[in-house]
């Protein structure tokens, strides 16, 4: 069985920006790039309108670029049931408020049964109190909950 996997918008950034100077957003950008050339043909992919959304913010010929890259690949609509579970993360739980946005792209992938939910840079919500309480709570929702994780991380299983 292939996993399904959902594409944060920081992938598909790293996967367009220009090479950084800092080392370690370069080294993560093109851990990217191998996982993004090489292995992401390996699983199903899935985005959502957010990540439509927020890769079509910015520079117009960066996003341009950006959603070129998302073009082929799967979209799911960001549900009442989504919506939801993701305001219950943020008002119950362990995701603050100011990562709302982080709570929705979890809760579609909970809602559309995603194994796992793909991230370009490691999160306060990749953190063991978060990620127990987080799974805790998807789950007493009635969803399986998305393992967050790198390319990097991904490569290694």
């Amino acid at each position: 069985m292939r996993h399904k996997i959902y594409v944060e918008t920081t992938i598909v950034s790293y996967l367009c920006a220009r090479p950084s100077m800092n080392p370690i957003v370069a080294g993560r950008q093109e851990l990217t790039k191998e996982w993004w050339n090489n292995h992401r043909m390996l699983y199903d992919l899935f985005i959502s309108e957010l990540v439509s959304q927020e890769a079509s913010d910015g520079d117009h010929a960066a996003a341009s670029q950006r959603l070129n890259h998302l073009s082929a690949i799967d979209s799911l609509k960001i549900s009442d049931e989504a919506i939801l579970l993701a305001n219950h993360l943020v008002n119950n739980g362990p995701i603050p408020k100011e990562y709302g946005e982080d709570a929705l792209h979890i809760a579609i992938c909970a809602v559309n049964g995603l194994t796992f939910s793909l991230r370009g840079i490691v999160s306060i919500l990749q953190t063991q109190p978060i990620v127990a309480r987080l799974k805790t709570m998807v789950e007493m929702q009635g969803y399986l909950c998305p393992i967050i994780c790198t390319p990097e991380e991904l490569m290694e299983e």
